[in-house]
Parts: C-alpha cells; structure tokens; sequence
C-alpha cells in the first residue's frame, strides 16, 4: 500500500491480460460480443484484432487502485475508453497503471491523477478517481 500523501508517486503496477481472461470475463460479465474473443470477426468490423472489454480494462485500474489505498473507501472511478487494448492470441497485452496523489479537495477526499498505457500508448483517458483515506 501507497502512502496518501499529496505529490505521493503511485508505483506502476502492470496487468497481463490474456485471450484466456476475455473468455473468463465475458463468462463473468454476461458480454459475449465476439470481437473479445473472434480475430476473424474483430478485422471484419475494422478492429485491429481481438480487443479487451474496456469494462475490464476499468476493473484493472481499480484493482490497482485498491493495491495503493488499502482500504480507503473509492468514492468515484471512471475513464473513458480512448484506444483498444488488442490481445493477442499468445503472449499477453500488458496494461500499466501509473500516476500520483493529487491536493485533498474541500470535501476531503484525495484525486488520484492515472495514467493508464499499453506499451506506452494511452487506453484510458481522462481517468478520475476520488478516494477517501
């Protein structure tokens, strides 16, 4: 865990996510899109391959968010999805999550200023998360 002090850096955490996640996450979720798990069907809609859900990729952030805060309450967590996160069908796409505590606000809580990449190229922008600690 992280020390919440604001100008803290977040110690990078990086996830691997496998074509094995999406089918288990698509079991989880409900969604069965196949453009998560159809290399065929992802190029033939203009995809440069099979993509993570980006619900996924959400849940990665807070999973980091939850390894820096312990159990500091998440008030808010959102991004909007910027660029796919292709998996490809060995190996892994690795998601990294980075980034620093911001000021407390007036009503005491603590942003945390995210970047979320893979292989250096942003998947999430305008991430906001607010945390009480």
């Amino acid at each position: 865990m992280t020390a919440l002090q604001p100008g803290a850096a977040l110690e990078p955490l990086t996830f691997d996510i496998t074509r094995a996640d999406l089918v288990a996450y698509a079991v989880a979720s409900g969604d069965h899109n196949p453009i998560h798990q159809d290399e065929e069907i992802a190029l033939a809609v203009g995809l440069p391959g099979v993509i993570a859900h980006g619900m996924y990729t959400l849940a990665l952030v807070g999973r980091a968010v939850a390894a820096w805060t312990g159990d500091a309450e998440v008030v808010e967590l959102g991004a909007k999805f910027v660029a796919p996160v292709v998996v490809p069908a060995e190996g892994a796409a690795r998601v990294t999550v980075a980034g620093a505590v911001g000021e407390r606000n007036d009503a005491g809580l603590l942003p945390l200023a995210l970047e979320i990449t893979v292989d250096g190229a942003k998947v999430l922008g305008a991430p906001k998360v607010l945390v009480r600690a």
